[in-house]
């Protein structure tokens, strides 16, 4: 089993992991034909599923700690998730105090994505990381507040916009610099605002996806948009981008749903490019 840390320079990364969700293919790429997944049947269960990790990753950079992402948290909503809500007991596992978290990064405001910024209290909610402030996307602030209203988005209500409300929100707005070696970066078209995180230490760079690549074959298949992109076809430009960066710098690509842990770098065979998971 691949080790869940590694390091880009001097900076210390920790893939913690809040479950597993399960889809067909077909729901979630709906565009794209059932022979076109023949090359990368080892991405697929023996049932045909889409198996996808709900990865978020703990960084340490210049003094500072930061989180990307904290999962779906206690609820799977409509989601076929065969587990979920394992953040908190993975921080007690692995010996991480949420008190020690300077900086929780979201790269979008997706529901699995947002899950344990708040932790069930009584009848409330109190914050999961309360040292931290939250850095949020301002176009996806934007977006998903105004829908906070619909049923479909009660969890903007639990676990968004208190943010604001505490203090604890900070907005971003094109690229932002988070330590010296940690840079958000704008990443549109799955949701409006959605932001990677650039890693430059050293002379070694990475690059956390969030959601601007859900499976390894958009390494190759970078116009495989899914279902749920809001703009998919400025999210398959982003993607080409991204994956063509990502190869030119031999970065280190880190997923948070692609196979646990999510660390890997770019390859090429037979004129294809695949993501090739770290030993």
């Amino acid at each position: 089993m691949p080790d869940y840390k590694t390091t880009i320079g001097n900076v210390e990364i920790a893939s913690l992991s809040d479950g597993r969700l399960r889809f067909a293919p077909s729901d979630f790429f709906p565009d794209v034909e059932a022979d076109l997944w023949e090359p990368y049947r080892e991405d697929l269960t023996p049932q045909g599923d889409i198996l996808m990790n709900m990865g978020c990753f703990l960084l340490r950079s210049d003094g500072k700690t930061v989180l990307v992402d904290t999962g779906l948290g206690l609820k799977s909503y409509d989601l076929d998730a065969l587990e979920t809500g394992l953040l908190p007991d993975v921080f007690r596992a692995k010996g991480i105090n949420p008190d020690d978290v300077d900086i929780v990064m979201i790269t979008h405001l997706h529901r699995d994505h947002v899950g344990w910024n708040f932790t069930p209290d009584g009848d409330g909610w109190r914050p999961t990381f309360p040292k931290a402030k939250y850095c949020v996307p301002n176009a996806d602030w934007r977006l998903f507040t105004r829908r906070a209203g619909m049923e479909r988005f009660a969890y903007i209500q639990e676990q968004v916009i208190p943010l604001q409300e505490l203090g604890l929100l900070e907005l971003m707005d094109g690229e932002q610099t988070l330590t010296s070696e940690l840079t958000a970066l704008p990443t549109p078209g799955h949701t409006p605002g959605h932001t990677s995180l650039l890693i430059s230490s050293k002379g070694e760079k990475g690059i956390i996806m969030g959601d601007a690549s859900h499976v390894p074959a958009q390494a190759q298949e970078t116009h495989w948009s899914p279902r749920a992109d809001s703009k998919p076809e400025q999210s398959a430009e982003t993607r080409r981008e991204l994956m063509d960066r990502i190869e030119k710098d031999d970065a280190l690509l880190i997923s948070g749903h692609y196979p646990a842990p999510g660390f890997g770098r770019l390859v090429r065979l037979e004129g294809r490019r695949y993501w090739q998971a770290l030993g």
